[in-house]
């Protein structure tokens, strides 16, 4: 069976150069890697950014289209670059200077997911490698570049909302007692990959549904943000993580009682975003 490498879903008309992207929600297992694999289909599951799929949705009702990834994280991470080839797990592959993501196992290819529980026995072959960036890494970055072009052909830019989700220990370390832990971690690496206006514009619209958002701390954006984020051309990328805990039960992997009231919620700070993007529509001249 042929296994699609994401799902796309355009609205009716495209009002807005704002293009939602879910590189990491895919759940579609192949049935081979989870024979090949030391854990059960549970825990191969921790990586996963469960349902940020489902929650950005009605990205389209609003304008914009929705890429989502169907091939998982632990089958071959969309959000690293496809040279990032990690030699303790892929045969052939010699080490090239010190990555830190690749280090820690967490390459194009991971060799673990959370908590560092490690997805193989033994290695798997540079062939097997290549295949899943050939088969799903590459049909994904064609795509995004597709909506990302014809975002600034259409409106003169292109803002992309890389959409993720963190545990909720994930901000433990950046939690101040007193002070309301944040909710929503926005990444523009520093102000290099998107305009200032801009992600001032995102951040208000979390705000405004009464969600605390941080920036860069701890998550600053990985390679999407950091490769598509060019804002002296015009094209802005902002990475969205989001508490878990708000909408799931992350031991389980299964809705929370509050997944309906949060996507509600967050169906209006999709609107909001939305609005970014869209063209003013100048005053007629006077007769």
């Amino acid at each position: 069976m042929h296994r699609l490498a994401f799902q796309i879903t355009h609205p009716e008309r495209r009002t807005t150069s704002v293009v939602f992207a879910s590189p990491h929600s895919g759940r579609d297992y192949p049935r081979s890697f989870l024979k090949q694999s030391a854990l059960n289909e549970h825990a191969i599951r921790s990586s996963e950014d469960a349902f940020v799929d489902d929650l950005f949705e009605s990205a389209p009702a609003h304008g914009a289209p929705l890429l989502c990834a169907a091939v998982p994280r632990a089958y071959v991470d969309l959000n690293r670059s496809a040279d990032e080839l990690d030699p303790a797990l892929i045969e052939g592959v010699r080490k090239a200077g010190h990555n830190p993501r690749v280090a820690s196992g967490l390459g194009v290819v991971p060799r673990v997911v959370a908590n560092g529980q490690v997805i193989y026995t033994g290695k798997i072959s540079r062939a097997e490698a290549d295949r899943r960036i050939e088969t799903y890494w590459r049909p994904y970055h064609a795509a995004l570049r597709l909506q990302l072009t014809e975002a600034q052909r259409q409106f003169g830019q292109a803002i992309l909302i890389d959409c993720h989700s963190m545990p909720h220990e994930a901000m433990d370390s950046v939690a101040r007692s007193g002070v309301r832990r944040p909710d929503v971690v926005l990444g523009d690496r520093f102000g290099a990959a998107a305009g200032e206006q801009i992600v001032d514009r995102i951040e208000e619209a979390f705000y405004n549904a009464g969600l605390v958002v941080t920036r860069n701390t701890p998550f600053a954006g990985a390679y999407i943000t950091q490769h598509y984020g060019r804002p002296s051309n015009g094209h802005h990328a902002v990475q969205v993580e989001i508490d878990r805990s708000l909408y799931m039960d992350e031991e389980s992997i299964r809705p929370n009682s509050r997944f309906r009231t949060f996507k509600r919620l967050l169906d209006g700070v999709i609107g909001e975003i939305a609005a970014i993007g869209r063209p003013v529509e100048q005053p007629l001249a006077a007769e």
